[in-house]
């Protein structure tokens, strides 16, 4: 076998999934940049023996993370510990109504409660140009979905990278290698908390 022989991955104590669309994905970033692997390497310097799987489609809404989620937890080698929920940013995008978002959001997580998978919903927030009243509909959906299901809640992804253009890809959307690092250091406590229950 040739050294550059993918191994196969190593267990770890611990499973994340982190399901999401490109920002999780680590869209226009070197693989080792993404959040996936950078929250990982977080976790890990932290003392945690963590695995983090990368299951970021660029370009999911929520109706298509809903589609494929089955289907990802199945081919997985065991049960996640924890599952980090982050779709909606390209519903935004497209404008889609909040309502729809709102039934594929709760449809994802009815269906890692029904397993008795842990989860934690990143959100998203709607930009200001979609209107107030599409904004009080979208920006409501992660706060109300975890309190009906006692999930995890890390309100704003995009917590501190926003608006900085030094931390964002020219694209004007995602988060360059700095913008995850500064995602991945804010978000770190928060998942940490969640893995403890």
């Amino acid at each position: 076998m040739s050294e550059s022989s993918e191994q196969p991955d190593v267990e770890a104590e611990t499973l994340i999934l982190a399901f999401g669309d490109s920002l999780y994905a680590g869209y226009g970033l070197a693989p080792d940049e993404g959040f996936a692997p950078e929250l990982q390497k977080a976790l890990n310097e932290a003392g945690q023996d963590v695995k983090v799987h990368n299951a970021g489609v660029s370009g999911d809404t929520t109706a298509a993370g809903l589609r494929r989620m089955d289907f990802v937890l199945d081919s997985l080698s065991r049960k996640p510990d924890l599952v980090l929920l982050g779709l909606g940013g390209n519903d935004l995008l497209r404008g889609l109504k909040p309502s729809e978002t709102r039934a594929n959001m709760e449809a994802m997580v009815k269906k890692l409660s029904d397993r008795d998978i842990p989860v934690m919903l990143t959100g998203m927030l709607a930009p200001p140009n979609l209107g107030k009243e599409f904004s009080d509909q979208f920006n409501v959906i992660y706060p109300a979905l975890a309190k009906k299901y006692e999930a995890s809640l890390y309100p704003f992804f995009m917590d501190g990278v926003v608006g900085r253009t030094d931390l964002i890809l020219p694209d004007g959307i995602h988060p360059n290698a700095e913008g995850i690092d500064i995602i991945v250091e804010r978000i770190t406590p928060s998942v940490e908390s969640a893995l403890q229950g």
